[in-house]
């Protein structure tokens, strides 16, 4: 079965970097694009950011553009999300996810077909 398991959360002050991994199984890694997305206390599913499968193409929603950055080792079956320049409203649950469709990360569960338990990102001072 598919299985995602995301990685590397944790406290971090503002101004701070995390990076998260997400450890991917049950599926050819190296074929789909892949999605990181977040949620925020009280709000909804904001997606961040997609890599295609070999990792030449990637987009960043305009709240993390120029901090964040995608990335991808398919020897390893692990998609990375670098998190720079932290701020407290980057505090959220972040979630690596396989997409229905290729393209830009959806605001919706329903535009996943698999997602993962999340780790927590907290910046705070």
């Amino acid at each position: 079965e598919v299985q995602l398991v995301e990685s590397g959360g944790g406290l971090v002050q503002p101004g701070g970097s995390l990076r998260l991994s997400c450890a991917a199984s049950g599926f050819v890694f190296r074929n789909p694009g892949m999605n990181w997305s977040r949620q925020a206390p009280g709000k909804g599913l904001e997606g961040l950011s997609s890599i295609s499968s070999g990792g030449a193409w990637k987009y960043y929603s305009d709240s993390v553009k120029g901090r964040f950055n995608i990335s991808r080792d398919n020897a390893k079956n692990t998609l990375y999300l670098q998190l720079n320049s932290l701020k407290p409203e980057d505090t959220a649950m972040y979630y690596c996810a396989l997409p229905k469709n290729f393209g830009k990360p959806g605001t919706s569960w329903t535009d996943y077909n698999y997602w993962g338990q999340g780790t927590q990102v907290t910046v705070s001072s």
